[in-house]
């Protein structure tokens, strides 16, 4: 009789907990890890978790990872989207401890230690915020209409619109003084995406659609690259950064150096010692701001807004939180911040990944260390800058290194081939096949 009992009770255990399986709710919890952005810092963290002990949330409010450094060639249509966009479901496809939600995180709760998105609350037990940045217009939010920034596809396309829009108005118009206006494209702020933008759109109106007209010349465009500073790429050497300027003036780009904008709107920019440049196809590439994780943890942020971690990218006073990528505030080696760039996301969401499997096994793990490989930035054909510490290159060189580099980074190897034989081809015949005005409205 005992020995009935006790099989009829492990019987009903076995059924409890096969109803359990079933109903999707595992016999034993796992930790839970939730990852705010499908960026290169959330991806890697994901990935790094593959095989960890764990289940994975990856949360964004896109369907797709996206290759940010080739975004400038989707908007000077040398690219399509989908040749530097990847679904996040694809990618993780294979990862049977991740799962993916397309949800917008509207705030976390550091107390109940839940993420609230639009339509759920989810328990973590390890959260890692990598949620990037944004435009910032340093208090001129109302710029954003008439300048804007380059952040993600449908910046890409609304900018390759516009540009392209100035081109077909200038064609259409007899207006001589409207004509030149359309024909003067504006770059705000001379980092690497604005030092891309400028040169592309010189190519653009040189080589690509210089035969398309009959009304105009597009060759004759005017393309005026502002710059605060009094240098460009000011993350590069002194030594690059004149190389960078020279090459862009070699290409046609107008540089123009500690040159302020005091005014933008859709008949141009002012700048700081009275000059106005009248352009109604204003690109922003003047700087970034980080999301809003800082307010969503109640935490200190530095002035670009990234939240402040410790040397092993833990938020102070918030228990199994991690801030990675763009968002982040974290000194290198060097005492000097990491930038925010792919290399550095890659390496966080990697290193989290680890740091977190060492905490579920008790182990110790070192302090995050960025490691700095150079920097690179193309101007435009054969034409670009690499500083790789002791070794520094300039024009063919360092855009073969460019061109390599990226292909080797992008996610998925149809993508690269795609991306190889285009840029084989542009280079070939100075031809670019994205040339269409996509998701504007008709007036």
């Amino acid at each position: 009789m005992l020995r009935q009992s006790i099989e009829a009770a492990a019987i009903t255990v076995t059924e409890r907990e096969g109803q359990q399986e079933k109903a999707g709710t595992p016999a034993v919890r796992r930790p839970q890890v939730v990852i705010l952005g499908a960026g290169f810092g959330g991806l890697n963290a994901a990935i790094g978790l593959r095989n960890a002990p764990v289940d994975v949330t990856v949360v964004d409010r896109r369907n797709h990872h996206l290759f940010q450094p080739l975004l400038y060639q989707v908007a000077t249509a040398a690219l399509s989207p989908a040749q530097i966009a990847t679904p996040i479901r694809r990618i993780l496809a294979g990862q049977k401890n991740a799962t993916v939600l397309m949800e917008k995180v509207e705030g976390i709760d550091t107390t109940t230690r839940t993420v609230r998105t639009t339509n759920r609350r989810m328990p973590y037990d390890y959260l890692v915020v990598a949620t990037g940045a944004r435009h910032a217009y340093f208090g001129h939010d109302a710029w954003e209409e008439a300048a804007p920034g380059l952040k993600t596809i449908a910046d890409a396309t609304e900018i390759r619109g516009r540009i392209l829009t100035a081109f077909e108005r200038a064609e259409a118009t007899e207006d001589a003084a409207l004509r030149q206006k359309l024909l003067t494209f504006v770059v705000v702020g001379g980092g690497p995406t604005g030092v891309e933008l400028a040169g592309a759109i010189v190519e653009l109106a040189r080589n690509a659609i210089v035969r398309d007209f009959r009304n105009i010349d597009s060759s004759t465009a005017r393309v005026v690259l502002v710059e605060a500073d009094k240098r460009l790429l000011t993350a590069f050497p002194e030594t690059l950064s004149d190389s960078a300027r020279r090459q862009l003036e070699k290409l046609g780009v107008e540089v123009r150096l500690g040159a302020a904008v005091t005014e933008c709107d859709d008949n141009g920019v002012m700048l700081a010692d009275g000059r106005h440049i009248a352009s109604v196809c204003i690109l922003w590439a003047a700087g970034v701001m980080a999301s809003r994780a800082a307010k969503w943890l109640g935490v200190p942020s530095d002035r670009a807004g990234r939240v402040i971690v410790d040397e092993r990218l833990h938020v102070p006073g918030r228990e199994g939180v991690y801030v990675i990528g763009d968002t982040a505030a974290v000194k290198g080696r060097d005492g000097r911040p990491v930038p925010g760039v792919a290399p550095a996301a890659k390496q966080m969401g990697r290193y989290v990944a680890s740091l977190i499997e060492a905490r579920l096994s008790g182990e110790a793990v070192a302090p995050f260390r960025y490691a700095d490989y150079g920097n690179l930035a193309t101007i435009g054909r054969r034409a670009a800058v690499a500083d790789l510490g002791r070794v520094k290159l300039g024009g063919l060189p360092a855009w073969l290194l460019w061109s390599l580099a990226h292909l080797w980074f992008l996610v998925g190897f149809r993508n690269r081939i795609v991306v190889f034989l285009d840029w084989a081809w542009a280079y070939a015949t100075f031809d670019r096949s994205a040339r269409l005005i996509t998701g504007r409205r008709e007036r």
